[in-house]
C-alpha cells in the first residue's frame, strides 16, 4: 500500500505520454496528408524542411519527456518510483510549450507559411527568461532613489521599533 503513489504517477505517465504521441502522429498525418495530397502542387523543397524541422521539434523535447517520465524499479523489480510529475512547470513545462508550439506551427502552416514565424516565440522566450536570470546578478541602482514622504516615515517609523530595547516580561514567585 505504501507504493500506490508511484503506481498511480507511473500510470499517469504514461497515459500522458500515450496522448502526447497521438498529438504528434495526428499532427504529422494531417500535415503530410493535406500538403502532399491536397495542396500538390505548391508542396516545395521548403515544406520538405519544415517537415524534418518539425519532426525534429517533436522528437527532442518527446525524448526527454519520456526519459523524465520513466519509471524507477528496484533490483528485485518492486517499483521506487514513478517517474517525474508531468503537470509541474520548469522545464517539463516549457518541453511541452515546444510540443504545443510546434504542433500549431505544423497545422496553421498549411493555411500559410506565415505562421512559421511563431517558431520565434520559443527562442524570444528563452532570451527573456536568460535576461531575468542575468538581471539578478547585477548590481541593483537603488541607492540613487528617492523616496517618498510616505515611505520615509514608515521606515523611520520601523528604524525606531527595532531601536527600541525589548522587555521580558518572567513570572517571579
Amino acid at each position: 500500500m505504501g507504493n500506490q503513489g508511484a503506481k498511480k504517477r507511473k500510470e499517469q505517465n504514461a497515459r500522458h505520454m500515450t496522448n502526447l504521441r497521438r498529438l504528434i502522429i495526428a499532427c504529422n498525418v494531417i500535415y503530410v496528408v493535406v500538403r502532399l495530397l491536397i495542396f500538390h502542387s505548391t508542396f516545395t523543397w521548403k515544406h520538405w524542411i519544415g517537415v524534418i524541422l518539425t519532426s525534429a521539434a517533436y522528437v527532442i523535447p518527446y525524448l526527454q519527456l519520456a526519459q523524465m517520465a520513466k519509471p524507477t524499479y528496484a533490483d528485485d523489480g518492486d517499483l521506487l518510483d514513478g517517474g517525474f510529475d508531468m503537470s509541474t512547470g520548469g522545464i517539463c513545462g516549457y518541453l511541452h510549450d515546444i510540443i504545443y508550439i510546434t504542433s500549431f506551427v505544423q497545422l496553421m502552416s498549411i493555411i500559410s507559411e506565415k505562421f512559421w514565424y511563431v517558431y520565434l516565440v520559443i527562442p524570444a522566450f528563452g532570451a527573456y527568461q536568460c535576461f531575468g536570470f542575468i538581471r539578478g546578478f547585477l548590481p541593483q541602482g537603488s541607492e540613487g532613489e528617492v523616496e517618498d514622504e510616505k515611505t520615509r516615515k514608515k521606515r523611520e517609523k520601523m528604524e525606531k521599533k527595532a531601536a527600541r530595547p525589548k522587555f521580558v516580561k518572567t513570572r517571579t514567585r
